[in-house]
């Protein structure tokens, strides 16, 4: 099929109707008529039934509908590539990170970036890590921040710092002295906990170490961000696995060492010097 054919093809299938594809595409009722008919001309057999004025997709239209779908998205993926290289290099710095950054690290870096280039804007958004590296190959975005390795071959990182893993839990739960010690979970049988189903490299190592625990821990309630494990052992919920850069005191709750550590990457495609002018 021909490519104009192929959107004539999902308009249809979007609309139900060839006046309503005929907009979709800008073109004319007749002219969207003579196209599909060429179409169907071209392939052998009719793609589209005419039932009471509404176009009904044939058996080998429905067979289609899921290669011209994803052909469609891929014509859409190559637009955005090619209108995001049009972009000067005046735009500003497009910075996108996991919701866990968003709130523990990105702020202060932001900060530090507007004292050191008053004169340089930037944009600030929330992906997942496989969203963020397609925004970043796709040049949506300049920057990515994650905490797991991204291992994209079309993408560069670096290690930008490492942090422990904590356990976290309502004030006066532990002692003084005893916040001064790493902690190590078995002391704790039978514990109520705030489970963290992230799937990322951390929430994976933590998932993998609670399942070797023995006793097992008593999990109530799963979450899908860190933020909330914090509010959830605030209100008394149990304790639950965290990182320290959420200072997880200001959430009404106390911390101590894990035996791991945590680390975040910055992903890019291209390297900029963004200076003060």
């Amino acid at each position: 099929m021909r490519l104009r054919y192929i959107e004539l093809f999902h308009a249809v299938m979007t609309t139900n109707s060839l006046t309503g594809a005929a907009n979709l595409l800008n073109i004319s009722q007749p002219a969207a008529s003579k196209a599909l008919q060429q179409a169907e001309h071209q392939l052998g057999f009719t793609l589209f039934h005419r039932v009471r004025g509404r176009l009904h997709p044939t058996e080998e239209a429905l067979l289609l509908r899921p290669r011209v779908e994803k052909i469609i998205r891929d014509l859409h993926d190559l637009q955005r590539l090619t209108s995001n290289f049009a972009l000067p290099e005046s735009y500003p710095l497009r910075v996108t990170c996991t919701p866990t950054l968003a709130q523990a690290l990105v702020p202060d870096a932001t900060t530090l970036l507007r004292k050191a280039c008053p004169a340089v804007t930037a944009e600030l958004s929330t992906q997942r890590s496989a969203e963020m590296c397609e925004s970043l190959t796709l040049r949506e975005t300049d920057i990515g921040l994650t905490l797991q390795d991204a291992s994209h071959p079309e993408l560069r990182q670096q290690s930008l710092c490492q942090g422990r893993v904590m356990v976290i839990a309502p004030p006066g739960r532990w002692s003084r002295a005893e916040l001064r010690n790493p902690c190590r979970w078995p002391r704790w049988p039978g514990e109520p906990m705030v489970g963290i189903a992230v799937q990322d490299a951390l929430g994976n190592l933590l998932q993998s170490h609670l399942m070797h625990v023995d006793p097992p821990p008593r999990i109530s309630v799963w979450v899908q961000t860190y933020q909330l494990a914090c509010a959830l052992v605030a209100q008394g919920a149990g304790l639950a696995w965290s990182i320290r850069s959420l200072r997880c005191r200001a959430a009404g709750t106390w911390c101590r060492r894990g035996r791991w550590r945590w680390s975040w990457t910055w992903c890019s495609t291209r390297c900029t010097d963004w200076t003060a002018s």
